[in-house]
């Protein structure tokens, strides 16, 4: 069952509040994603924490109710 990008928006909103999210929907099936984040709270984060605290926002849905999903995060300065 595809996920709705809002749904994948709310989740990391809601586990990094301050973040500016844009989510764009590949292929148009609702399975693969591009999501473009920033946020404050990867200030000092290497890119793989911040691809790890994505991850963790999704609360385990990345790989089962979610396919694929490609991040570009950036820290805010």
């Amino acid at each position: 069952m595809p996920m709705p990008a809002a749904e994948i928006e709310q989740m990391i909103k809601t586990s990094l509040p301050d973040a500016e999210v844009s989510i764009e929907d590949l292929a148009g099936d609702g399975d693969h994603y591009r999501a473009h984040i920033k946020s404050a709270a990867f200030n000092g984060k290497t890119r793989v924490q911040q691809h790890q605290m994505v991850y963790s926002a999704l609360q385990g849905k990345m790989g089962s109710d979610l396919h694929a999903l490609a991040l570009q995060t950036s820290a805010t300065e």
